[in-house]
């Protein structure tokens, strides 16, 4: 199984503040990572993670998410990706269920597009804070129900 971290469990991990929220994540990564599983970062989520880091003046965080992109696999956003995440976006207007503002990038979209275009449901799982706007598109699980 691949598991992409979206933005939220892949900001608790890069946060150079400790929380017992932050250290259980980071806990939950070193015990899926010891386990075999293989853990992605999506281009999107880091995208997401660093606009926030670099607007905050968080250097700190910047070294944890580029050290993290040294360790882990990373799921670059291509051309089938974006064309997927087009199909997404507009079957989730179409059906009433859009996860953001219809001016907006739609990141959901784009992350879920990227786990489709991985594998099917059974491959691929995405870590993250909010399920409901992922799952629609894609196998989407809170971080710790994932083992």
């Amino acid at each position: 199984m691949i598991v992409l971290l979206d933005a939220g469990p892949l900001g608790m991990i890069t946060n150079p503040r400790s929380s017992p929220e932050n250290e259980a994540c980071k806990n939950w990564l070193a015990s899926i990572a010891s386990r075999g599983r293989d853990v992605m970062i999506p281009e999107i989520a880091d995208y997401e993670v660093r606009r926030e880091l670099l607007r905050a003046g968080k250097e700190q965080g910047i070294k944890r998410l580029d050290a993290l992109k040294s360790l882990l696999a990373y799921a670059p956003i291509t051309t089938p990706v974006m064309l997927r995440a087009a199909a997404f976006w507009a079957s989730a207007r179409k059906m009433g269920r859009q996860s953001a503002d219809d001016t907006s990038l739609d990141a959901d979209m784009i992350l879920a597009a990227q786990a489709a275009t991985l594998g099917d449901r059974d491959d691929v799982v995405i870590a993250t804070t909010n399920v409901r706007h992922l799952a629609l598109f894609a196998s989407a699980r809170a971080w710790r129900e994932i083992s």
